[in-house]
């Protein structure tokens, strides 16, 4: 079977899991994160397409606070910081590509610098992984994740 249970035992169709899962996407069992991330770029795309990057930045904080309400509350089901939570993926990945425009070398500059923060995760972000806890410590070590990998591809895109 190459999808995982629902997080915390609900019903895919619960909005908790629907947006912690980022529609399901989450559900994979192999590399959920990275789909998450994946999955993020497209959306992004079309949101700057049609609202700016001022879209983009607002589509970001309303998955981070959506976020954090969701993954509390599968971490109430007992689930704190399940592998099927991808929306802090989402949201950091759409941090990540804020100073992207709409250029796809930069938008998979991004994404790779944004996987990389997210599985190394460079301080503070390891320590808010290992202290922080909730709905609002899932999300914030992937925020200061896409923070590092849009700076960094900021300072990056001057040399091109």
């Amino acid at each position: 079977m190459i999808f995982r249970p629902m997080p915390g035992g609900l019903h895919f169709w619960h909005p908790a899991a629907l947006l912690a899962t980022g529609g399901g996407i989450g559900l994979a069992r192999v590399a959920s994160g990275t789909w998450g991330s994946l999955a993020a770029l497209p959306l992004a795309w079309g949101i700057v397409s049609a609202a700016g990057l001022g879209g983009l930045l607002l589509a970001a904080v309303l998955a981070w606070v959506g976020g954090v309400w969701a993954s509390a509350y599968i971490g109430r089901s007992g689930e704190k910081d399940s592998s099927a939570i991808v929306i802090d993926e989402i949201a950091g990945q759409w941090l990540s590509l804020l100073p992207c425009a709409l250029d796809p070398v930069l938008y998979a500059m991004a994404f790779l610098a944004f996987r990389f923060f997210d599985i190394v995760k460079p301080w503070p972000a390891s320590w808010i992984d290992r202290e922080v806890g909730g709905g609002f410590g899932v999300m914030l070590d992937d925020v200061v994740a896409g923070i590092y990998a849009g700076t960094l591809v900021w300072a990056l895109s001057f040399w091109m």
